[in-house]
């Protein structure tokens, strides 16, 4: 994966050096040929066809005489300004005028000298550039040489092939083209290292969180420091995770373990009386009978409790279950729900107080899960707390509608209230007049759920519980 990733971005780099090296000897070409057009009036970067252009336009300063031929005093002092020297031929290439001429200069010229020293610095015999114009007098025609010093101007005969030239700009091109692909594979390896290297232990990192191992650290730093923020929050997160999940699959096992001990001890009992009352060599009396069988229906009947309780948390844990909403009265149901457990003998003398503002509060729910939950929530209350606990009981509507259930009791310490509305959760201070499911907080946030509430629970220890179901 890492060659793949530096392959990539090597690729990318050397493709853009070449097609910036392309646009580049485009480029030299135009330029090239616009160097072709420059301003003549530009002399500083046309030396030689400034050169050029004062010989055949130096013409203006010769005039001619009936006696002679000679140069004006502002071509002179042109001349002298250029330190260059002229010399006037004839049309038999004899010269009849000259200004400084050189001492090793001839008088009189041959069409192939004055072509070879045209053609050639120095060729003319002195270490001069030449370039010739010409007069045209009436219908005669006189030429002159005008000599610049070869320090100064210097030509150069440039000779070539139209095909080899275009070999050699192939050859050239090609060329230019390797090396610079091997400058940007170097330069690119290298820039591409910096940017696939934290990549690299990117990968590593989510590679040990996919196998397990969360002891992963990166320090934030350059252009990925975001990226390795992420994922030591990640590495954090699922670290978190995998010590609640093995704490929920210790109270998962805890909690089975309990389970089978509260369903084993009924189930001894009902199967002790049960074979007692089989046992033909023993008259049992009525009463003897009736309170057997009320011992067997006390202990069936709970341990039916808890299987429905199984029944009831799994259908809404995973959302099967079919909630039967219509339009009831909160007030007269949670004040059934009171009335309901006060009448029960083991709580006839409980305190629960209870207080609403509005005798008719109308919310549609299913009745029978939302007086579940004020049940459960205030045999919590009663189960595990003194038999001396006072339970205020209250509703407050606003935009929602509040359901308050809150206790003077002994509290829920820190280590407990996190994990109050877990499944398989049964808190230090479950004693033995209730064993219960361990499921009966966790099923009525679930139905709270299932109705699009929200339960909230906030207690301390010594000072009691109070909890608010949102409607």
């Amino acid at each position: 994966m890492k060659w793949k990733l530096t392959l990539k971005f090597v690729t990318t780099i050397i493709s853009v050096v070449i097609i910036v090296m392309i646009i580049n000897i485009i480029a030299l070409v135009m330029v090239f040929f616009a160097g072709q057009n420059v301003n003549e009036k530009d002399k500083k970067f046309s030396t030689v066809l400034g050169t050029e252009r004062f010989v055949r336009n130096f013409h203006n300063h010769i005039l001619v005489t009936k006696e002679n031929m000679y140069v004006d005093d502002e071509g002179k002092k042109e001349l002298d300004g250029k330190q260059t020297w002229i010399q006037i031929l004839d049309g038999n290439g004899k010269e009849i005028y000259n200004y400084k001429r050189p001492k090793n200069v001839p008088f009189k010229y041959t069409p192939f000298q004055i072509v070879h020293g045209y053609k050639y610095s120095g060729g003319v015999g002195s270490a001069s550039t030449i370039f010739i114009g010409e007069k045209i007098v009436g219908n005669k025609q006189y030429s002159y040489i005008i000599g610049f010093p070869m320090r100064k101007v210097e030509k150069q005969i440039l000779i070539y092939n139209n095909g080899e030239i275009g070999i050699f700009m192939k050859n050239a091109t090609g060329t230019v083209l390797l090396i610079d692909s091997i400058i940007a594979l170097f330069f690119g390896y290298l820039f591409s290292r910096r940017l696939t290297n934290p990549i690299g232990n990117i990968i590593s990192g989510v590679e040990k969180l996919g196998d397990g191992d969360y002891d992963i650290y990166y320090s934030p730093k350059g252009v990925y420091s975001d990226v390795y923020h992420n994922l030591n929050n990640l590495s954090q997160t699922l670290k978190s995770n995998k010590i609640e999940r093995k704490k929920l699959d210790k109270m998962r096992e805890d909690w089975i373990a309990n389970i089978s001990h509260d369903i084993k001890t009924p189930l001894a009992s009902i199967k002790g009386y049960a074979e007692i009352l089989s046992d033909d060599e023993y008259e049992f009396s009525k009463e003897e009978i009736t309170s057997y069988a009320n011992i067997i229906h006390k202990k069936s009947n709970y341990i039916n409790e808890l299987v429905d309780d199984l029944n009831l948390s799994t259908k809404l844990k995973n959302e099967k279950s079919m909630i039967d909403k219509k339009e009831i009265n909160l007030v007269k149901l949670v004040r059934e729900s009171i009335i309901d457990i006060l009448n029960d003998p083991k709580y006839s003398d409980s305190y629960i107080d209870f207080s609403c503002k509005e005798n008719i509060i109308l919310k549609d729910v299913d009745n029978i899960l939302i007086k579940r939950v004020i049940n459960n929530l205030l045999y919590n209350s009663l189960i595990h707390n003194d038999a001396k606990v006072n339970i205020k009981v209250k509703i407050i509507k606003d935009e929602k509608v509040h359901i308050f259930v809150k206790d003077n009791g002994k509290g829920i310490g820190p280590e407990d209230i996190k994990y109050i509305f877990d499944r398989y959760y049964r808190g230090t201070n479950t004693g033995e007049r209730h064993k219960g499911s361990g499921l009966g907080m966790a099923i009525a946030k679930e139905i709270v759920k299932a109705h699009g509430g929200d339960i909230k629970i906030n207690s301390k220890l010594g000072q009691g519980t109070e909890i608010e179901v949102i409607l």
